[in-house]
C-alpha cells in the first residue's frame, strides 16, 4: 500500500456528514463512489440575488423519513447544470459549494439541489468530493461514529415544525386500501393536514352562488385545498359529480371528473389516444354484435383479446386462441347485452407489459410486469410479478403524450413491447401504488403530495415562517 493510500480515510456506504456552513450538523449520506457530483435535498428552492450576485435560498429536512424538521439554508449559486439522475430523469440543478466536515477535516465541495423526497437518504456523497481523500468500504456503515437519536434530537431542538400546511382530502371508499393509506401518511408526513372523505357519504348543494359539498353529519367541507380521487368504477359518475362540485369551489382536484370519465370509457380513451397520434394494438369495437366473422377478421383473426368495455383489472377479459373460440365468447358476450372490444393478441410481448407511472407530466416510475404461469396478461392482481425497468425514450414521450391527451395530473400508462414498436394499452386514472413502490422502492405517494405542493403553489417564507401561498419565479 502506497503512503498516499495510506492517508485517506475510510468511509462505509453510509456516513453521517456535516455541512456547518448550512447549518446542518448531522446529515445521513449515501456514499457512492459511482455517481460524479454529489447532491443535497432541497424544495422550496427560491433565486433572489444579493450584492449583484445570485444567491438561492431553499429548505433542507435534514432526518431521513421525516419531513417535519426544516432547516433554512442559503448560499451563492456556482452553477446550474443538467443531472441525470438514478431514473434516467436529465433535470436542471442549482449547484453550491459549501464546507463538508467528515473526521474532524473540513473541504469544499459542490452540491446540486434536488428534491430527494423520493430517496432514502437526503444526502449523496459522489466521488468528486471524495477524490485525493476518502476511500470506500462498500460492506460496511459508520466507519466515521454513529449518532443516535437523543443526539440528532439535541442537534435539530430549535429548527421549525412544520404544521402550517395545506388541507388535503383523499376522494375514495375504502380507507384501509394501501394507495389510500400510503397517501394520507405521505401528505401527514410532509406537513399537511389530511383527511379521507367516503364518496358515498358526500353530498352537494348546487347553487350558482355558494356551491357546497357536505360530508357525514352536516359538515360543510369548504376550506380544503386539495382533493386526490380514488375513485372506484362502480362510483365513477358520482366521484366525478363531486370533483365537479369541489372544482366549481375553486378547490384543486390532482385529476379532474372529466377526465376520469375519459379515461373509464375504454371506447372513447382509446379514439382519444388515436387522435392524440399514438399507436394502439389493432381493434375492433361492437355491440352485441351480428356479424361476429367480420368482427374477428377485422383485427387480423385469432389468436385475439376480448373485453368487456367495462372490464376492470383483468375481469372480463379472455383470450381465444382460435377463431372458433373467438365466436363462442362473443356470442356468450352477446347474451349481456354488452359493448365489446376485440384486440389483436401481440404474441411478442410474451405476457409483458410496462405501466408508467406519470405525475405532472413526467414518468417518475416504471415496471415490467410478467404474467403468472398460465396467465396471457400480466396481472399483479392475478399472482404477476413485477421488476424495474429502464423505458426507452420512445416510451417515456408515449406515457406522457398519453397522460395530456386523457387530461390526467396522474395516471398508469400500460405499455407493450412490439414488432411495431411501443403499443398503448390503456390509461389508468387512479392507478395502485403497492405494486409500483414495492418495485422500486420510491416514494410515490410523496411525489403525488409534491405536485399538489407546485400546483397551489405553496412554499413557507424563508424569513418568518409563514405559508406562502402564491406562485414565485425558481
Amino acid at each position: 500500500m502506497n503512503s498516499s493510500t495510506e492517508k485517506k480515510v475510510v468511509l462505509g456506504s453510509q456516513e453521517w456528514c456535516r455541512l456547518a456552513g448550512l447549518g446542518l450538523p448531522a446529515i445521513k449520506a449515501r456514499v457512492d463512489s459511482g455517481a460524479k457530483t454529489s447532491a443535497l435535498h432541497a424544495c422550496n428552492i427560491n433565486v433572489f440575488t444579493r450584492d449583484e450576485t445570485q444567491w438561492v435560498a431553499f429548505e433542507v429536512h435534514p432526518l431521513q423519513k421525516n419531513r417535519k424538521v426544516a432547516v433554512r439554508c442559503e448560499a451563492p449559486v456556482i452553477d446550474r447544470r443538467s443531472v441525470r439522475s438514478s431514473t434516467g430523469e436529465s433535470e436542471k440543478r442549482y449547484v453550491i459549494r459549501t464546507a463538508l466536515t467528515l473526521n474532524n477535516q473540513s473541504w469544499d465541495i459542490e452540491l446540486t439541489l434536488s428534491n430527494r423526497d423520493s430517496m432514502g437518504y437526503r444526502m449523496l456523497l459522489g466521488r468528486e468530493a471524495m477524490s485525493g481523500r476518502l476511500l470506500v468500504d462498500p460492506d460496511a456503515s459508520f466507519c466515521l461514529g454513529n449518532i443516535s437519536i437523543q443526539e440528532l434530537g439535541e442537534y435539530y431542538q430549535k429548527a421549525e415544525l412544520l404544521n402550517e400546511g395545506l388541507r388535503i382530502a383523499v376522494l375514495a371508499s375504502n380507507p384501509e386500501l394501501y394507495s389510500n393509506r400510503r397517501i394520507m401518511e405521505a401528505g401527514r408526513e410532509r406537513g399537511h393536514e389530511m383527511m379521507f372523505l367516503n364518496i358515498r357519504q358526500c353530498y352537494m348543494k348546487l347553487d350558482a352562488e355558494n356551491p357546497q359539498v357536505h360530508y357525514r353529519g352536516g359538515n360543510v367541507l369548504s376550506d380544503l385545498d386539495a382533493v386526490i380521487p380514488r375513485i372506484r368504477p362502480s362510483m365513477t359518475r358520482y366521484g366525478s359529480s363531486l370533483l365537479r362540485q369541489f372544482d366549481t369551489m375553486n378547490v384543486l382536484c390532482l385529476n379532474s371528473g372529466s377526465s376520469i370519465i375519459k379515461s373509464r370509457d375504454k371506447l372513447y380513451s382509446l379514439q382519444a389516444l388515436l387522435d392524440a397520434g399514438l399507436n394502439i394494438p389493432i381493434t375492433g369495437f361492437a355491440h352485441s354484435p351480428q356479424d361476429t366473422h367480420d368482427l374477428i377478421s377485422m383485427v387480423g383473426g385469432a389468436p385475439l383479446i376480448i373485453k368487456l368495455l367495462e372490464s376492470t383489472q383483468g375481469t372480463g377479459v379472455v383470450l381465444a386462441e382460435t377463431n372458433k373460440a373467438a365466436e363462442s365468447v362473443i356470442n356468450a358476450f352477446k347474451s349481456l347485452d354488452a359493448n365489446i372490444l376485440v384486440q389483436e393478441f401481440i404474441k411478442e410481448a410474451g405476457g409483458r407489459d410496462i405501466r408508467c407511472f406519470v405525475i405532472d407530466g413526467k414518468v417518475v416510475a416504471a415496471i415490467e410486469r410478467v404474467a403468472a404461469p398460465g396467465e396471457f396478461r400480466a396481472n399483479l392482481h392475478q399472482g404477476g410479478s413485477a421488476t424495474v425497468i429502464r423505458l426507452t425514450s420512445a416510451e417515456r414521450r408515449m406515457a406522457t403524450r398519453a397522460a395530456k391527451a386523457m387530461n390526467l395530473d396522474v395516471a398508469g400508462v400500460d405499455l407493450i413491447r412490439s414488432a411495431k414498436g411501443p403499443l398503448l394499452l390503456e390509461v389508468n386514472s387512479s392507478p395502485g401504488l403497492e405494486g409500483i413502490e414495492s418495485a422500486t422502492g420510491m416514494d410515490i405517494a410523496a411525489l403525488m403530495i409534491s405536485a399538489i405542493e407546485k400546483k397551489r403553489a405553496w412554499q413557507r417564507s424563508l424569513t418568518d415562517g409563514q405559508v406562502d401561498r402564491t406562485p414565485t419565479q425558481t
